[in-house]
């Protein structure tokens, strides 16, 4: 662990900025292709949709994070079998749990109808893009494991053709199905659909080193009590910590329903620009994941610390180059994702907020990242819930001041929160690799 150099830190990180970027390019694409209808309802409909999806998957976010943080563990303690186990666990962890979303489906939109007051027209052309989407959950949760792996053995360029493949075939398809054939807010959907089970395929067929001993098909190690109890515990608080910040990112949505279907269209757009800063940082945070981890594994603090400040050095200046890159784009990225006049202003009138993002983000990003590599899940669990419990007091006082700008205020201080609250308990990351 003494080559943690900035030229390795970007050897992992690059590909991931770019293979992330791809992620919001392609929610950028979907309400694109649905604005070109020159409605408000359709581009509602996709956003709110992916919305309620995203809400449910990332509660099984915990695959990816706790799968990177342990296999990055025993990656650094050179224990191959473990690596190879701890795949296969997470990824029929996410199978199964795939299934329970798609045999559960109707109660579950049932409920986020129910939380959602959108129009009768966005409510029904989301009914439809859900019921066609969920058939995807059970590739879209075991992904999670599949790239957790990726990443915690540094193999992110792989990370990157997985993401070309899955996210270039879906915008071939969304171009194909809603330009081409009319099928509107379906072709998004079967689009989707067709993108996540082949690029789980792939991604298994990337991951085919940890397949070439019998190590995935070992029950008496994958089933082992104390690994699987270990496992459990980590993606239990991680679990929890996600569906937290899930939680608090759909109350951000189905709020700005509550402003009317142009407010919730322009936030849409401009959740777009979110999603480029999050991926794109991301990268960094991966990389800080990766050698965080290891270290840990190797028991070196010294470069647990260097790994946290080269990554973290990267990152923020990331942050600026983004704001800076909205600040000067910004308008003409927003026309570019919808033709109706309406939203395209509301999007320009909120869009100083997006340009912030970036910098008020950056420590939540970079410290997930280092808490995850040091497995300390319990500590990302309690600063989350402190985090929510600020942002539910911005939730009860800046909107009904300002309006959607302090329903923006308030998802700032969300993210000031998680940093600082995370940034007290940095000391524990150190002491994890003693």
């Amino acid at each position: 662990m003494d080559d943690i150099t900035h030229r390795r830190v970007l050897r992992i990180a690059l590909p991931i900025v770019l293979s992330n970027a791809t992620v919001p390019l392609l929610g950028a694409v979907d309400t694109g292709v649905v604005g070109q209808l020159g409605e408000a309802a359709p581009i509602g409909a996709v956003g709110l949709g992916a919305v309620v999806l995203a809400s449910l998957y990332w509660i099984f976010g915990f695959l990816r994070m706790g799968t990177s943080g342990l296999v990055a563990q025993s990656h650094g303690a050179r224990d191959p079998a473990e690596t190879g186990a701890i795949l296969m666990r997470a990824v029929m962890i996410g199978l199964a749990a795939g299934i329970v979303l798609m045999v559960l489906q109707r109660p579950l939109f049932r409920a986020a109808f129910a939380l959602a007051p959108a129009s009768a027209e966005v409510e029904a052309l989301t009914r439809l893009y859900l019921g066609l989407r969920i058939w995807g959950a059970p590739a879209t949760i075991a992904l999670y494991a599949v790239t957790g792996w990726l990443i915690a053995v540094e193999r992110t360029r792989a990370v990157l053709a997985l993401q070309l493949w899955m996210n270039g075939l879906n915008i071939a398809l969304d171009f194909l199905f809603v330009i081409g054939l009319g099928w509107g807010v379906e072709g998004v959907a079967v689009a989707t659909l067709v993108a996540e089970w082949t690029g789980l395929a792939f991604g298994l067929w990337l991951c085919r080193t940890a397949f070439a001993g019998g190590q995935w098909h070992d029950w008496a190690r994958v089933l082992d009590r104390a690994r699987l109890a270990r496992m459990m515990r980590v993606n239990g608080d991680i679990m929890l910590r996600s569906i937290l910040l899930q939680g608090a990112f759909t109350t951000f949505v189905f709020l700005g329903a509550g402003f009317g279907d142009v407010t919730l269209a322009a936030n849409q757009v401009l959740l777009q620009f979110l999603e480029i800063t999050a991926y794109g940082l991301d990268g960094f945070a991966f990389a800080a994941e990766s050698l965080v981890g290891q270290a840990v594994g190797a028991r070196s603090a010294p470069s647990v610390r260097r790994a946290a400040i080269v990554a973290s050095q990267w990152g923020g200046g990331g942050s600026v180059l983004l704001g800076v890159a909205f600040w000067l784009a910004g308008p003409s990225l927003i026309d570019l994702m919808t033709t109706e006049p309406q939203v395209r202003e509301a999007a320009r009138h909120y869009l100083p907020w997006v340009v912030l993002a970036p910098a008020v983000g950056i420590a939540s990003w970079m410290f997930d990242g280092i808490f995850i590599g040091a497995t300390l899940s319990r500590e990302m669990r309690n600063a989350m819930l402190v985090s929510v419990a600020i942002y539910v007091l911005a939730l009860a006082t800046l909107p009904g001041l300002l309006g959607n700008h302090g329903l923006w205020a308030a998802l700032m201080v969300l993210n000031l929160a998680r940093g600082a609250t995370m940034a007290l308990l940095y000391g524990r990351a150190e002491r994890a690799a003693a």
